[in-house]
């Protein structure tokens, strides 16, 4: 089994990022590889529609370490169990999401590869053009 880390340094607070990415509501915002759909509160499970089909979405509770780690229920009943960190970088903060190729071609691994860094890419524009505390943009609202 081979693991491949994707990460991004995002110029923004880890909390602010840590933040951002916990809010299941804005998942559908950065994480289409995830989650087509808004997400629904089944439980301590959430539902959503991906491009796998209607998933369940298991993420550890909030915390101040910057853990992401979600478990995803596929179609099929196969849990997937995604560890994802959010840590502080001297650029501001860095995401590093782990993907491990379990039972998929390598094909299959390259294109899943490649949604997540799409997902992270629109994490970092999301992170870029949200208004700063204090800023000028927040202070007009």
């Amino acid at each position: 089994m081979r693991s491949h880390h994707v990460s991004r340094v995002i110029r923004a607070s880890p909390t602010a990022v840590y933040d951002f990415a916990a809010d299941v509501g804005n998942l559908p915002l950065w994480a289409a590889g995830l989650a087509r759909s808004k997400p629904v509160q089944d439980g301590a499970d959430l539902t959503v529609e991906s491009p796998m089909g209607r998933v369940r979405i298991r993420f550890v509770e909030r915390n101040r370490f910057g853990v992401l780690d979600h478990d995803v229920v596929l179609p099929s009943g196969a849990i997937t169990t995604n560890p994802m960190r959010v840590f502080p970088h001297p650029d501001g903060a860095e995401v590093i999401f782990t993907l491990r190729q379990l039972g998929t071609s390598d094909e299959e691994f390259a294109r899943d590869i490649e949604m997540v860094e799409a997902d992270l890419d629109r994490l970092e524009d999301l992170m870029r053009n949200l208004p700063r505390k204090g800023s000028a943009a927040e202070h007009q609202r």
